[in-house]
């Protein structure tokens, strides 16, 4: 990568705090370098005109099935890796946790040792992994096929516990825990997450007390709040410590709801995520998931029932909804793409702003929310 700087020059800067006018934005090897006024570029510097638009801190996805045609629990590859990068990136997307689904333990430490081998290889974009099951409530399973869902066993904990090198994060339902497990895996800084759990509100108070973070795609595949029984919802809800992904399609959670949550959460502890599947940065409309085909109806991904199974969105799709339907500001909706999973994942300090020091990591896109340009490293595409 050349040690030169380029400036990046005719965009609105959201810096991830606020927008900057009339500014430019230096980038030399991986990193920004200044975030300067447009008036300081000298003419021996090598600019790049964006032509307008908006540049901003690159997204960050915690829950990536597939892309580019890749399915990752299918595929334990570091190929297929490569491919889901490539398939999201032209959605904004310049990291992500690639997420695996009920399985066994095999085909998961597979997939771990994917992405080991794709950190080494230095393949930026991958930030960890995401284990979504298999240690689930059965009545509560989504998508996922019921011979494969089980209680999390000594073994588990202790191969997970063992990972290293990079970000791991588990979902699981904490009622189906043993007492001692969750905090087992949250002291070896495993991120633990709620999902795919039929809990009692009781169920997820004594799991936050034991290092339960976050909560998984809010809503869905999750017992609802009542009157008497605030459920996995109420709790969530109510927390002011917990971070709870979003998936923002139109399809997966009401507008109503997502205000509820904006409401509700802290300032900070809601983001995006896609929940994507194979067939987004692809030509697919449709892949196998346990040989039961998946196919896209009306923007959705379901199966023959009709039930969702993923998302077909990238992350600047998430933004646009965001932004002009449920009609939050178009600074916070990139905030939840990017500042919000960075801090989550105590990445604040090297993703998730436009900042000197930071990573350049960044999304140019128009004012139709089309991906124009990305950064990943400093490693530019044009879209």
């Amino acid at each position: 990568m050349s040690d030169t700087s380029t400036v990046l020059v005719g965009a609105k800067i959201f810096t991830g705090d606020r927008f900057l006018h009339d500014h430019a934005v230096v980038v030399k090897g991986d990193r920004i370098e200044r975030v300067i006024p447009a008036c300081e570029i000298t003419s021996d510097q090598d600019s790049v005109d964006l032509g307008g638009g908006i540049l901003a801190p690159g997204f960050i996805d915690l829950q990536v099935n597939g892309g580019g045609g890749a399915f990752f629990t299918n595929e334990t590859t570091v190929d297929s890796l490569a491919r889901m990068l490539d398939g999201h990136r032209p959605t904004g997307t310049t990291s992500m946790l690639p997420t695996m689904i009920s399985d066994t333990r095999e085909t998961h430490q597979a997939g771990v040792q994917a992405v080991a081998d794709a950190v080494k290889k230095g393949m930026k974009g991958i930030l960890g992994v995401h284990i979504e099951g298999p240690f689930f409530s059965v009545e509560k399973r989504g998508a996922h096929n019921e011979k494969y869902i089980r209680e999390m066993e000594k073994t588990d904990i202790s191969w997970i516990s063992d990972i290293e090198g990079f970000k791991v994060m588990v979902t699981l339902a904490p009622e189906k825990a043993k007492a001692g497990q969750i905090k087992s895996l949250a002291d070896a800084g495993v991120v633990v997450c709620a999902g795919h759990t039929n809990a009692e509100y009781d169920d997820i108070v004594n799991g936050i007390e034991e290092g339960l973070q976050g909560f998984t795609h809010l809503y869905n595949a999750m017992s609802p709040q009542t009157g008497r029984e605030p459920g996995v919802v109420g709790a969530a809800l109510s927390s002011k410590t917990t971070w709870c992904g979003l998936i923002a399609d139109n399809h997966h959670v009401h507008k109503g709801s997502i205000l509820v949550a904006l409401a509700a959460k802290p300032q900070g502890k809601l983001y995006l995520v896609t929940d994507a599947m194979s067939t987004v940065g692809s030509d697919e409309k449709s892949f196998t998931i346990y040989g039961e085909e998946i196919f896209e109806k009306d923007g959705a991904l379901v199966n023959a029932e009709g039930r969702l199974a993923g998302s077909a969105i990238g992350m600047i799709d998430a933004v646009r909804i965001m932004h002009k339907d449920v009609g939050i500001s178009l600074e916070e909706a990139l905030r939840m793409s990017a500042l919000y999973p960075a801090e989550f994942m105590q990445l604040e300090s090297e993703l998730g702003r436009v900042k000197a020091g930071h990573r350049a990591d960044l999304v140019h896109f128009n004012e139709k929310f089309v991906v124009q340009h990305t950064w990943v490293a400093g490693d530019h595409q044009a879209h």
